[in-house]
């Protein structure tokens, strides 16, 4: 059977992915600078009249470097309905013009071209992380450069210095940030987050770490993450209508939130109220249907609740999905067995 709570997100971050931006000092090192070297300097042919470059023609300018002359007609060929390879090849050979000569406009726009026309494709998505990579590092540097002592470029800052294990700086920075805006919406969040992210946190830290997260929502009710976690920390307490407030709070605030409808539900069976778990346990497993937990969860409050064949149904789901995991879990070993 499986297990009858959630598990709490490692490292308390919100549920969108967390950016991982690193500050860096020095100038940015991306791969389209390299791909840039050895690129001939010959002058284009068709310099002086852009418009009538033909998709051959750009694609060699590019190539060549002759970036300003080529980019019109090479957004035109990936927009058009032409042959595929030659799309995307005047789409990559335009990202690479537009990051190695700093048109972050025309690179954006290229990349979600590329995106809609191949999103599954291998190289078109190598590149897509490359480029990304390299605008975020460029836009945090020049944040860094502009407003070094804003609260964004410490919220920058310290996100870097979370990743990197660095609690007790990385919370210096959110202290300052709440000197000069002790309101700020999403600091105490980050704060308590940092307290209780530390390896073997002292007992006065887990309390700091909920006390940051109490202030986070008295300033903002509506901060679903920080309901969550509290919900986490009361149901780790065995604290459950205190559980059953927080989860309850965040899962009608975001109705596709579905570890908050999990942690809601079980905690209303831990209260033994299996009646009341069985609506937010339906849209747990309706929002994660390949989660086991979710699934049996649900059965046991369907069961409990006297509707034993919707329980032997969920039942039956959760054993699937654990044969699956086990079927998947057995291949992987095997070929990663040496021939």
């Amino acid at each position: 059977m499986g297990q009858a709570t959630p598990r709490l997100p490692h490292f308390f971050l919100e549920r969108t992915i967390f950016t991982r931006w690193i500050l860096t000092s020095g100038a940015a090192c991306s791969v389209f600078a390299f791909m840039a070297v050895g690129q001939s300097a010959k002058v284009p042919v068709a310099a002086a009249h852009p418009e009538a470059v033909s998709s051959e023609k750009a694609m060699e300018l590019a190539e060549q470097g002759h970036c300003k002359e080529a980019m019109k007609t090479l957004k035109r060929t990936v927009a058009s309905g032409v042959n595929g390879e030659q799309r995307k090849r005047a789409g990559l050979l335009g990202v690479r013009c537009a990051m190695t000569t700093g048109d972050l406009a025309n690179a954006e726009e290229l990349l979600q071209l590329l995106g809609r026309a191949f999103p599954q494709d291998p190289e078109v998505l190598y590149v897509t992380v490359h480029a990304y990579s390299d605008l975020s590092t460029r836009a945090a540097q020049q944040l860094a450069a502009v407003a070094p002592e804003s609260a964004e470029a410490r919220k920058l800052n310290a996100e870097s210095l979370e990743l990197q294990g660095k609690w007790n700086e990385a919370a210096k920075q959110y202290e300052e940030i709440l000197k000069k805006t002790p309101d700020a919406r999403g600091i105490h969040f980050r704060l308590g987050r940092v307290y209780l992210s530390k390896p073997g946190g002292t007992p006065d830290e887990i309390a700091l770490g909920k006390k940051e997260l109490r202030e986070e929502v008295a300033i903002d009710p509506k901060n679903t993450a920080a309901l969550y976690v509290l919900g986490e920390m009361a149901r780790q307490e065995s604290d459950w209508p205190e559980a059953i407030a927080q989860f309850s709070s965040a899962a009608k605030l975001d109705a596709n939130f579905g570890d908050a409808f999990m942690g809601w539900g079980a905690a209303l069976i831990a209260e033994r109220k299996f009646d009341e778990a069985v609506a937010p346990l339906r849209q747990a497993a309706r929002l994660q249907p390949g989660n086991t937990a979710a699934h049996y969860n649900l059965g046991l409050a369907l069961l409990r609740s006297g509707k034993k064949e919707e329980a032997d149904k969920e039942f039956a789901v959760q054993k699937r999905l654990l044969a699956e995991q086990e079927a998947e879990k057995n291949a992987l070993v095997e070929g990663n067995k040496p021939q």
